[in-house]
Protein backbone atom coordinates (compact mmCIF):
# COMPACT_ATOMS: atom_id res chain seq x y z
CA UNK A 1 0.00 0.00 0.00
CA UNK A 2 1.40 3.15 -1.33
CA UNK A 3 0.44 6.64 0.82
CA UNK A 4 0.53 9.47 -1.80
CA UNK A 5 -0.98 13.04 -2.00
CA UNK A 6 -3.74 13.32 -4.50
CA UNK A 7 -3.74 16.73 -5.77
CA UNK A 8 -6.95 17.24 -7.60
CA UNK A 9 -9.73 19.26 -5.57
CA UNK A 10 -12.42 16.76 -4.15
CA UNK A 11 -15.25 18.30 -5.82
CA UNK A 12 -17.90 15.22 -4.37
CA UNK A 13 -16.71 16.59 -0.28
CA UNK A 14 -16.76 19.67 1.71
CA UNK A 15 -16.68 23.19 0.32
CA UNK A 16 -15.21 24.23 -3.57
CA UNK A 17 -11.02 23.79 -3.75
CA UNK A 18 -10.91 21.47 -0.76
CA UNK A 19 -8.31 18.78 -1.55
CA UNK A 20 -8.23 15.53 -0.20
CA UNK A 21 -5.14 12.28 0.62
CA UNK A 22 -5.25 9.09 0.00
CA UNK A 23 -3.44 6.06 0.20
CA UNK A 24 -2.92 4.08 -3.13
CA UNK A 25 -3.47 0.50 -2.53
CA UNK A 26 -3.14 -0.40 -6.69
CA UNK A 27 -3.57 1.70 -9.25
CA UNK A 28 -7.14 3.12 -9.39
CA UNK A 29 -8.20 2.84 -5.49
CA UNK A 30 -7.76 5.37 -3.21
CA UNK A 31 -8.15 6.24 0.77
CA UNK A 32 -9.11 9.57 1.17
CA UNK A 33 -8.32 11.98 3.89
CA UNK A 34 -10.74 15.04 3.88
CA UNK A 35 -9.01 18.66 3.76
CA UNK A 36 -11.62 21.41 4.52
CA UNK A 37 -12.14 24.62 7.02
CA UNK A 38 -13.95 23.64 10.27
CA UNK A 39 -17.72 25.02 9.65
CA UNK A 40 -20.34 25.29 12.65
CA UNK A 41 -21.24 21.27 11.17
CA UNK A 42 -17.22 19.91 11.56
CA UNK A 43 -17.99 21.70 15.28
CA UNK A 44 -21.09 19.57 16.17
CA UNK A 45 -18.57 16.46 15.26
CA UNK A 46 -16.34 16.83 17.14
CA UNK A 47 -18.33 18.14 20.33
CA UNK A 48 -20.48 15.05 19.61
CA UNK A 49 -16.64 13.16 20.32
CA UNK A 50 -15.98 15.61 22.92
CA UNK A 51 -19.30 14.62 25.28
CA UNK A 52 -18.26 10.66 24.66
CA UNK A 53 -14.92 11.27 25.69
CA UNK A 54 -16.22 13.44 28.97
CA UNK A 55 -18.55 10.42 29.45
CA UNK A 56 -16.12 7.60 29.67
CA UNK A 57 -14.29 10.36 31.92
CA UNK A 58 -11.21 9.92 28.91
CA UNK A 59 -8.93 11.94 27.18
CA UNK A 60 -8.74 12.54 23.57
CA UNK A 61 -5.24 11.53 22.57
CA UNK A 62 -4.75 10.50 18.71
CA UNK A 63 -1.28 8.76 19.26
CA UNK A 64 -0.22 5.60 21.15
CA UNK A 65 0.66 6.88 24.39
CA UNK A 66 3.73 4.52 27.35
CA UNK A 67 3.37 5.27 30.78
CA UNK A 68 5.42 3.78 33.50
CA UNK A 69 4.52 0.24 34.94
CA UNK A 70 3.08 -0.87 31.33
CA UNK A 71 5.31 -1.65 28.18
CA UNK A 72 7.83 0.93 26.92
CA UNK A 73 8.68 2.66 23.62
CA UNK A 74 10.85 0.21 23.04
CA UNK A 75 8.81 -3.02 23.38
CA UNK A 76 6.82 -1.80 20.08
CA UNK A 77 9.16 -3.03 17.41
CA UNK A 78 7.64 -3.98 13.96
CA UNK A 79 10.94 -7.02 13.92
CA UNK A 80 9.12 -8.71 16.83
CA UNK A 81 6.42 -9.58 14.78
CA UNK A 82 5.48 -13.01 13.92
CA UNK A 83 5.34 -13.00 10.19
CA UNK A 84 6.81 -9.60 9.88
CA UNK A 85 4.65 -6.22 9.36
CA UNK A 86 4.03 -4.42 6.02
CA UNK A 87 6.56 -0.90 5.69
CA UNK A 88 5.58 1.91 4.86
CA UNK A 89 8.02 4.11 2.80
CA UNK A 90 9.40 7.21 3.44
CA UNK A 91 7.14 9.27 1.03
CA UNK A 92 4.28 6.99 2.59
CA UNK A 93 5.29 8.03 5.91
CA UNK A 94 5.46 11.89 5.22
CA UNK A 95 1.94 11.50 3.93
CA UNK A 96 0.37 10.02 7.14
CA UNK A 97 2.20 12.36 9.20
CA UNK A 98 0.37 15.22 7.41
CA UNK A 99 -3.00 13.63 7.61
CA UNK A 100 -2.56 13.52 11.26
CA UNK A 101 -1.32 17.23 11.50
CA UNK A 102 -4.85 17.87 9.32
CA UNK A 103 -6.89 15.76 12.12
CA UNK A 104 -4.78 17.91 14.97
CA UNK A 105 -6.63 21.30 13.26
CA UNK A 106 -9.88 19.80 13.07
CA UNK A 107 -9.82 18.79 9.18
CA UNK A 108 -11.06 14.88 9.49
CA UNK A 109 -14.02 12.75 8.19
CA UNK A 110 -17.41 14.00 8.89
CA UNK A 111 -18.23 11.78 11.98
CA UNK A 112 -20.15 11.79 14.76
CA UNK A 113 -20.72 9.80 18.12
CA UNK A 114 -24.09 8.78 18.48
CA UNK A 115 -25.35 7.25 21.77
CA UNK A 116 -27.74 3.82 20.83
CA UNK A 117 -29.86 2.51 23.66
CA UNK A 118 -29.00 -1.36 22.40
CA UNK A 119 -25.16 -0.64 21.50
CA UNK A 120 -23.91 2.19 23.19
CA UNK A 121 -21.72 4.72 21.69
CA UNK A 122 -21.66 4.56 18.00
CA UNK A 123 -20.23 6.34 15.20
CA UNK A 124 -22.31 7.27 11.98
CA UNK A 125 -21.14 8.99 8.83
CA UNK A 126 -22.46 13.20 9.17
CA UNK A 127 -21.30 13.36 5.19
CA UNK A 128 -21.22 10.47 2.38
CA UNK A 129 -17.41 8.75 2.75
CA UNK A 130 -15.84 7.32 -0.15
CA UNK A 131 -14.28 3.67 -0.06
CA UNK A 132 -10.93 3.66 1.53
CA UNK A 133 -11.26 6.44 3.43
CA UNK A 134 -8.75 6.65 6.10
CA UNK A 135 -11.13 6.50 8.95
CA UNK A 136 -8.68 7.43 12.08
CA UNK A 137 -5.62 6.05 13.56
CA UNK A 138 -6.44 3.56 16.50
CA UNK A 139 -4.59 5.24 19.84
CA UNK A 140 -4.41 4.42 23.34
CA UNK A 141 -1.96 3.39 26.28
CA UNK A 142 0.06 0.47 24.65
CA UNK A 143 0.52 -2.61 27.41
CA UNK A 144 1.58 -6.04 27.56
CA UNK A 145 -1.33 -8.35 26.30
CA UNK A 146 -0.33 -10.48 29.35
CA UNK A 147 -0.94 -7.20 31.16
CA UNK A 148 -4.28 -7.22 30.13
CA UNK A 149 -5.65 -10.98 30.25
CA UNK A 150 -8.03 -10.09 32.73
CA UNK A 151 -9.41 -6.18 32.20
CA UNK A 152 -12.58 -5.23 31.46
CA UNK A 153 -11.96 -2.94 28.69
CA UNK A 154 -13.93 -3.91 25.82
CA UNK A 155 -12.07 -1.94 23.03
CA UNK A 156 -8.89 -3.07 23.15
CA UNK A 157 -6.64 -3.74 20.30
CA UNK A 158 -3.64 -5.63 19.44
CA UNK A 159 -0.96 -3.86 18.41
CA UNK A 160 2.01 -6.08 18.46
CA UNK A 161 1.71 -9.99 17.66
CA UNK A 162 5.41 -11.21 18.73
CA UNK A 163 6.70 -14.25 18.16
CA UNK A 164 7.43 -14.13 21.70
CA UNK A 165 4.10 -14.43 23.28
CA UNK A 166 5.14 -11.90 26.21
CA UNK A 167 6.12 -9.46 24.31
CA UNK A 168 2.94 -9.10 22.22
CA UNK A 169 0.72 -5.66 22.51
CA UNK A 170 -2.26 -3.77 22.93
CA UNK A 171 -3.71 -0.58 22.49
CA UNK A 172 -5.69 0.64 25.50
CA UNK A 173 -8.19 3.17 25.12
CA UNK A 174 -10.11 3.04 28.55
CA UNK A 175 -8.14 6.28 29.87
CA UNK A 176 -7.06 8.06 26.86
CA UNK A 177 -8.20 7.61 23.37
CA UNK A 178 -9.89 9.21 19.71
CA UNK A 179 -12.92 8.47 17.76
CA UNK A 180 -11.31 5.08 16.66
CA UNK A 181 -12.31 3.86 20.38
CA UNK A 182 -16.18 4.53 19.83
CA UNK A 183 -16.29 2.27 16.02
CA UNK A 184 -18.31 -0.74 16.28
CA UNK A 185 -17.79 -4.53 16.13
CA UNK A 186 -19.72 -6.10 14.04
CA UNK A 187 -20.54 -10.18 14.98
CA UNK A 188 -18.53 -11.79 12.63
CA UNK A 189 -20.30 -15.31 13.30
CA UNK A 190 -23.40 -14.62 11.29
CA UNK A 191 -24.11 -13.39 8.00
CA UNK A 192 -25.71 -10.02 8.66
CA UNK A 193 -23.15 -9.06 11.12
CA UNK A 194 -20.75 -9.05 7.88
CA UNK A 195 -22.96 -7.42 5.59
CA UNK A 196 -22.73 -4.70 8.00
CA UNK A 197 -19.07 -4.19 8.10
CA UNK A 198 -18.02 -1.63 5.96
CA UNK A 199 -14.14 -0.50 7.64
CA UNK A 200 -11.26 -2.66 8.43
CA UNK A 201 -8.07 -2.09 10.74
CA UNK A 202 -4.89 -2.44 9.09
CA UNK A 203 -1.39 -2.51 11.19
CA UNK A 204 1.62 -1.42 9.43
CA UNK A 205 5.47 -0.89 10.04
CA UNK A 206 5.96 3.41 10.31
CA UNK A 207 9.66 3.51 11.21
CA UNK A 208 9.99 0.82 12.44
CA UNK A 209 6.73 1.48 15.02
CA UNK A 210 3.61 -0.81 14.80
CA UNK A 211 0.77 1.06 14.10
CA UNK A 212 -3.32 0.44 13.47
CA UNK A 213 -5.26 2.07 11.15
CA UNK A 214 -9.14 2.08 10.46
CA UNK A 215 -10.02 2.85 6.66
CA UNK A 216 -13.36 2.12 5.05
CA UNK A 217 -13.72 -0.87 2.46
CA UNK A 218 -16.90 0.40 0.70
CA UNK A 219 -18.89 4.03 0.20
CA UNK A 220 -20.47 4.85 3.41
CA UNK A 221 -23.69 6.87 3.11
CA UNK A 222 -24.67 9.67 5.49
CA UNK A 223 -26.75 8.72 8.45
CA UNK A 224 -25.22 5.12 8.26
CA UNK A 225 -23.29 3.77 11.26
CA UNK A 226 -19.50 2.66 11.16
CA UNK A 227 -18.45 -0.92 11.63
CA UNK A 228 -15.61 -3.49 11.30
CA UNK A 229 -14.42 -6.97 12.43
CA UNK A 230 -12.86 -5.95 15.71
CA UNK A 231 -9.22 -7.91 15.86
CA UNK A 232 -10.46 -9.84 12.99
CA UNK A 233 -7.07 -10.83 11.52
CA UNK A 234 -6.67 -13.25 14.70
CA UNK A 235 -10.17 -14.89 14.81
CA UNK A 236 -9.82 -15.32 18.27
CA UNK A 237 -12.28 -12.45 20.22
CA UNK A 238 -15.49 -13.64 21.06
CA UNK A 239 -17.99 -11.27 19.09
CA UNK A 240 -21.00 -13.70 19.68
CA UNK A 241 -22.62 -10.88 22.20
CA UNK A 242 -22.24 -8.18 19.42
CA UNK A 243 -25.18 -6.91 18.33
Amino acid sequence: MILKRNAAPCKTLGSAGDVHWCIKRKEGDCCHLFHQQIPPKGLKQMGTLASALTALHMQFSDDLTYLPGMAPPSANQAKFEQGGMQVLSKEDIETLDQCRAMCKMGECPPLLVVFDSCEGFTVEADDQIKDLTIIAEYSGDVDYIKNREHDDCDSMMTLLLARDPSKSLVICPDKRGNIARFISGINNHTLDGKKKQNCKCVRYNVNGECRVILVATRDIAKGEKLYYDYNGYEHEYPTQHFV
